[in-house]
């Protein structure tokens, strides 16, 4: 079994192991991964916005190299106050009010959306501090959610983010297990009292480095 580890704006700090840099050629395109005993993609593949990631080459990369078990680090905002900025939370399920890419464009196919329950219960055991359990909802970006978003979306979400809900689809479409790791860094809109930016997410990436890379380790330890 071989493990697949997606990054974005929280691993932009962190020092990663040393692995083999490949480009992996795929039908929706090339992809650009760190590739040995584990393979790591950081989904922005450089500057890509998340609106403009191509989620099909990317986890089509995975699959080529042979992935049948991915987890996703994906930073968020908090939809409720009792999740922390600060938090780590491993959702046990997720929603989108965005399109989700698919690989069947010129075939009739269903997949079943799930996240791989015994993938989010071996996080929860390896992470006793994170919060295990809740939805993850997506929306397109790059903007930011207004506070009318936020409100409606508070009814059926926990946290939201721009990218967690498209990986794990594909990841079905391919026939890998998915689970994701998401670090809580901001209230969303109007929750808390600071002005969201990118900037804002990317600070946070910096202040947690060490933690983020020390989860990195584990998961590569224990998982991989």
């Amino acid at each position: 079994m071989s493990l697949g580890i997606i990054g974005g704006t929280s691993l932009l700090f962190t020092q990663l192991p040393p692995l083999e840099k490949l480009v992996v050629r795929t039908p929706f395109g090339g992809v650009e991964v760190l590739a040995g005993d584990v393979t790591i993609l950081l989904r922005h593949q450089g500057d890509t916005p998340p609106h403009r990631i191509n989620f099909c080459a990317n986890m089509a990369a995975l699959a080529i190299l042979g992935v049948d078990r991915v987890i996703a680090f994906g930073s968020s905002g908090s939809l409720k106050t009792e999740i922390k900025p600060g938090n780590i939370m491993v959702p046990d399920d997720y929603m989108s009010i965005s399109d989700i890419p698919s690989i069947h464009d010129h075939t009739i196919s269903h997949v079943m959306p799930v996240i791989s329950l015994k993938l989010v219960r071996k996080l929860g055991n390896e992470f006793p501090d994170a919060r295990v359990g809740g939805t993850y909802v997506q929306t397109r970006g790059p903007r930011i959610e207004t506070i009318a978003e936020v409100q409606a979306l508070a009814q059926f979400a926990d946290i939201v983010g721009m990218t967690v809900a498209s990986e794990a689809t594909l990841a079905c479409e391919l026939g890998m297990e998915f689970a994701a790791l998401c670090t809580v860094d901001n209230y969303a809109n109007g929750l808390g009292t600071e002005v969201l930016s990118y900037g804002h997410i990317v600070d946070n990436a910096r202040l947690f480095r060490e933690r983020t890379g020390e989860m990195v380790s584990t998961i590569i330890e224990n998982m991989g």
